[in-house]
């Protein structure tokens, strides 16, 4: 599968606190995989890697708005990060300063005015990610966890009591290897997991969709149950965008530590 097939990645710049707190969480239901920064080098490091991605500029703060208006002609202009996709956010609403950036410039991905409130500033950022295919193919956003020490599970199911190491985990299933191996066949259901996502707790009940075989150990791919409660898939989302967004951080980071050495 081409890496465009996975979707794009979404970077909120220097976000204001209602699309912090409450815009981003519409977007993060809708499994789309948002990113926020407030470190400008960072971002640029990271389109750079993902020339792909869309941004949305919050041009009333960090720069002063001609020092923000220089820095995407020169991001639009740098052939590393051919494909990127600009959107602006704002509460000024001047009609001289929309268009500046949306026939001067030739943003791509709008202005979007935080004025006209929440929901309307939801509905046309959600048009622009489907404008610009910010899903791809991909129906959910998925986390390793691979990487995390403090994320596991242990189930019990009949006579069966093991631990687990979570592989990787989305809001409708997730991978594992257990310990001891229980050899559970496809289709088999478990009543009794607890996962431990970090700082949350939350139980489920799943089913074998599959297994392979990765380095001489089964890893079973495992089916949340329809019947889950939404609070629960809710804190699953939770630490998926928590995952992600400390893994960009470190991935971006490594990479300027490697270039300077």
């Amino acid at each position: 599968m081409a890496e465009y097939d996975l979707g794009k990645k979404v970077f909120f710049l220097y976000p204001p606190s209602v699309v912090k707190d409450e815009l981003i969480s519409r977007l993060l239901e809708q499994e789309y995989e948002v990113y926020m920064l407030k470190d400008v080098p960072l971002l640029e490091r990271l389109l750079v890697k993902y020339p792909n991605s869309l941004v949305f500029v919050n041009i009333d703060t960090g720069k002063s708005e001609s020092e923000w208006e220089e820095w995407i002609k020169k991001t639009l202009s740098d052939t590393r990060m051919a494909g990127a996709g600009i959107g602006i956010l704002s509460y000024n609403s001047d009609e001289e300063l929309q268009r500046k950036y949306l026939i001067d410039i030739g943003i791509q991905c709008g202005f979007i005015k935080l004025k006209l409130g929440l929901e309307e500033s939801t509905r046309i950022l959600l048009a622009t990610l489907q404008a610009n295919e910010a899903k791809g193919r991909r129906r959910y956003v998925r986390a390793s966890c691979q990487h995390d020490p403090v994320s596991s599970l242990n189930l019990r199911e009949g006579p069966y009591s093991c631990n687990g190491n979570i592989i990787d985990i989305s809001v409708v299933g997730f991978s594992c290897i257990l310990d001891p191996d229980p050899e559970f066949a496809k289709n088999t259901v478990l009543h009794d997991i607890q996962l431990k996502l970090r700082a949350s707790l939350v139980k489920v009940e799943a089913v074998i969709f599959g297994t392979r075989l990765v380095d001489d150990r089964t890893q079973y791919v495992m089916l949340l149950s329809p019947k889950t409660p939404q609070q629960t898939r809710d804190k699953i989302r939770a630490y998926i965008q928590g995952a992600l967004q400390t893994e960009i951080e470190e991935e971006a980071r490594l990479k300027d530590d490697t270039t300077t050495e």
